[in-house]
């Protein structure tokens, strides 16, 4: 239903002011800007509306009846004129405009149908981001000082609290001692909250304000630890229950969808990763992959273990119990499907990954890396997919950095030439970001002096000037920094290899000087990235050493004859030119 006109609004279709989007400039149509909205609704109430001929109906002879109704109030009348004349754009503007003129009334938090009956996991996510959320918002009033806003949202607060603890209650089983004395004192802070920001609306004195405000700052912080307190032991509680559905199980539709509950879980960041590796998870999803019955689960469950390991407590789970001999069984044995070996490699490639330090001490994995490297090899090869691919060269790519000895096994697996083979086939690499594990494991390969050779004869050069000519495709954040890591790894490549003169002579053949000179003097070719110009600039100087005459005396006196550091600032000051 429409509303009356107030606070800068009309009926009229000519007057500026707040559009469906958002405040906007008024409308260069003849008509009054938002500065002259009372003139304008005076108008509409005293009903001084033009006539054709120019007349005003102050000017026009009436009867008594139509004397009458021009004294009726001005918004009764506009809602009886609203029945016979509607305008659509103006009605869309009044219902998306807030009643509130507070600017953040508008993003005042409901929760949206609520979750389900009997569903206590999604009830405790929903209302834990609804808390979260408004303790967040409470602290940035309360910085700003805004005491009115910090009490409103502290009784709002309190409500979502109750209704948290009453509705887990209705549908959890029955709740432990320490659960119910944390309950207790998080309503109680809760209470105090609420009392405290009632009591600092009525002073005025600012030193006693800022008194209160440190008191209510640290009633705000005991509550949040409160709440973290009662939300953590709430989420274990029901982690437990699917760990130990998971463990008791034999029903392969049971342990399907509480192992997708647990999948979901692991999505919610973190801290829920922990918990459900101390509570057993790993254990429980582990026993799942060693079933022969539960066979069609195993992709599931690998991609849940995938995601837990990317804590500590989910590696330091996953070799407790063999998990890496487990993934090995898996990646070798040719009669599980592709699907659940490339989730397999999905965990070798977390539990490896360079970016997490605790996995370097993973000691278990060295006594099967042999193993697993050559299935990995073999999986890159007969690839269906791309994110088949991915997910194997990503693993693979990792343990080039977990151990150097992973290096050499590549090498006698012939893998550059499985790599370099993939990289013509669109169906298996296709994206910036398969082409980035590619160059990572050819320049962790590069440091051993027998990859050269390999490199020119499976025309590695060719393919990595072309990596060096990556171009993202959507402009995404993400596309974009692949396809930076892929020119930077790609020029560490090339100045690595170019130690063999084979492989120098090959790139000035190619012209891949001209193309780092073209990176490193137009900083839209790299986009402005620093680490791919000082990789172009080691790359440049490698095979200046071997081939000088393919540079001009301009690019050797700016890009190699300069100290490093020297040719860098330049390259990094330097304007493009449009011209």
């Amino acid at each position: 239903m429409r509303r009356p006109p107030g606070n800068g609004e009309t009926a009229s279709k000519g007057i500026g002011g707040w559009g469906l989007w958002g405040r906007h400039e008024p409308r260069r149509l003849g008509c009054a800007g938002p500065d002259r909205c009372g003139q304008a609704l005076l108008q509409i109430g005293i009903n001084m509306m033009a006539l054709p001929g120019g007349r005003h109906l102050d000017s026009i002879p009436m009867s008594g009846q139509r004397l009458h109704l021009m004294q009726v109030d001005s918004v009764q009348r506009w809602m009886e004129d609203l029945k016979l004349m509607t305008e659509c754009e103006c009605m869309c503007v009044l219902q998306a405009k807030p009643i509130s003129l507070e600017e953040d009334a508008q993003g005042d938090l409901i929760l949206a149908g609520g979750p389900g009956p009997g569903d206590p996991l999604q009830l405790l996510l929903k209302r834990g981001w609804v808390i979260s959320t408004e303790l967040r918002r409470i602290g940035q009033k309360l910085a700003q000082d805004r005491w009115a806003r910090v009490h409103s949202m502290s009784v709002r607060l309190t409500c979502h609290a109750r209704s948290m603890v009453s509705e887990y209650s209705a549908v959890s089983r029955s709740s432990s001692q320490e659960m119910g004395q944390i309950e207790k004192l998080l309503m109680e802070k809760c209470s105090e909250l609420s009392a405290v920001t009632e009591r600092c609306l009525q002073v005025e004195n600012e030193h006693v304000l800022k008194s209160m405000k440190a008191c209510v700052s640290e009633t705000l912080s005991t509550l949040g630890q409160h709440f973290g307190q009662l939300l953590e032991l709430a989420l274990t509680r029901e982690v437990q229950a699917l760990v130990r559905k998971i463990d008791a199980s034999d029903n392969i539709y049971t342990t399907e969808s509480t192992t997708g509950n647990l999948f979901s879980l692991t999505q919610e960041g973190a801290p829920l990763c922990r918990i459900i590796a101390k509570e057993g998870g790993v254990v429980a999803l582990f026993k799942v992959c060693r079933q022969d019955s539960f066979r069609c689960l195993y992709p599931q469950a690998l991609r849940t273990l995938a995601s837990i390991c990317c804590v500590e407590e989910g590696v330091h789970q996953l070799e407790k119990v063999d998990g890496v001999l487990c993934l090995a069984d898996i990646l070798t044995d040719d009669s599980h499907s592709e699907a659940t070996r490339a989730e397999a490699a999905a965990v070798v490639a977390q539990v490896t990954s360079p970016h997490l330090p605790f996995t370097q001490h993973l000691s278990s994995f060295l006594e099967s890396m042999e193993e697993i490297v050559t299935a990995l090899v073999k999986l890159c090869q007969e690839a269906s997919s791309g994110e088949v691919f991915l997910l194997a060269s990503a693993a693979l790519a990792n343990i080039t950095f977990f151990d150097t000895m992973a290096c050499e096994m590549l090498l006698q697996l012939n893998a550059i030439r499985v790599l370099l083979e993939a990289c013509s086939d669109k169906q298996r690499v296709d994206t910036p970001y398969t082409r980035d594990q590619i160059v990572t494991i050819l320049a962790n390969m590069s440091v051993l002096e027998q990859c050269a050779s390999d490199i020119i004869q499976e025309n590695g050069v060719q393919l990595i000037l072309g990596m060096l000519s990556e171009k993202p495709r959507s402009g995404t954040p993400a596309e974009v920094a692949a396809c930076e890591r892929v020119q930077q790894k790609a020029a560490v490549t090339l100045a690595r290899l170019s130690r063999d003169p084979d492989v120098a002579r090959e790139a000035v053949r190619l012209s891949c000087m001209s193309r780092l000179i073209e990176l490193c003097r137009s900083p839209s070719e790299r986009n402005s990235s620093d680490a791919v110009l000082v990789a172009c600039l080691a790359a440049l100087r490698r095979l200046a050493g071997v081939c000088p005459e393919g540079l001009q005396d301009s690019d050797f006196q700016q890009l190699v004859q300069p100290r490093l550091v020297d040719s860098f600032l330049l390259c990094s000051n330097m304007e493009e030119s449009f011209v």
